[in-house]
């Protein structure tokens, strides 16, 4: 019994970090390409680049998040949980913060269009 639980956490352990891998670089090729879009925007002086931008770092961080979260599933010691508490709380904080600018980015580029008609 005891061989059995060995191999299935063996197993559990490879499939979350092949998820968490996978993950991270959906955060990555997201952020990436939200990258080359925004450049592409600023070489043609849209106006919409920082919302974006934004919304694209938002939603890296989201899976980012993610990966550190199923991250918590295979952690054996308290440091290292303290370690993975301390990232989300902080990609928490960035997404809260990025999203507030998306909202304020919404709403003057909203003001703009009301003015130009």
């Amino acid at each position: 019994m005891h061989t059995i639980i060995n191999i299935l956490e063996l197993l559990l352990t490879n499939i979350v970090e092949i998820c968490t891998i996978l993950l991270e670089l959906f955060g990555v090729a997201i952020l990436v390409s939200t990258a080359v879009k925004c450049f592409w925007y600023w070489i043609k002086r849209d106006s919409k680049i920082r919302l974006e931008l934004a919304q694209g770092i938002a939603l890296s961080l989201e899976f980012k998040m993610g990966s550190e979260v199923l991250r918590t599933v295979v952690v054996r010691e308290w440091g290292e949980l303290g370690i993975l508490g301390v990232i989300i709380l902080l990609r928490s904080i960035l997404t809260f913060l990025i999203h507030w600018e998306i909202k304020h980015e919404e709403k003057a580029l909203a003001m703009d269009d009301k003015n130009r008609h």
